[in-house]
C-alpha cells in the first residue's frame, strides 16, 4: 500500500463495549464516531472497527487499515483503493 500524507487519513473515535455496533456520525472535531460491541482486548475492537467501516464503505475488510492509534480511542484509518473524498461521501459526511 502506497504511503499517503496524514491529511488523507480518516480520524475515528471509537467507543467499545457498546450495546450495538454502529457508525454514530461525525463529531464537531471532525472525527467519525464509531461504536463497537467488542472489548478492547487482543485487538478485537480494532478488528470490529475495520469490519464495520468496510461494510459501510462497501470494501473488503482487508482494505481498511488502522495506521495510528491501535491502542487508543482515537484512531487514524486508511482505506485502500478508495479516495478520501469517496470515503467521506459514503459515510454521509
Amino acid at each position: 500500500m502506497a504511503a499517503r500524507p496524514d491529511a488523507a487519513l480518516l480520524h475515528v473515535r471509537v467507543q467499545t463495549r457498546a450495546s450495538r455496533a454502529e457508525i454514530a456520525g461525525w463529531r464537531p472535531d471532525g472525527a467519525l464516531s464509531v461504536r463497537v460491541t467488542a472489548a478492547p482486548v487482543d485487538g478485537r475492537a480494532n478488528a470490529a472497527v475495520g469490519t464495520l467501516l468496510a461494510a459501510a464503505l462497501g470494501v473488503r475488510a482487508s482494505s481498511v487499515e488502522i495506521v495510528r492509534g491501535a491502542t487508543g480511542r482515537d484512531k487514524y484509518v486508511r482505506v485502500a483503493g478508495l479516495p478520501m473524498d469517496d470515503v467521506i461521501r459514503r459515510l454521509g459526511g
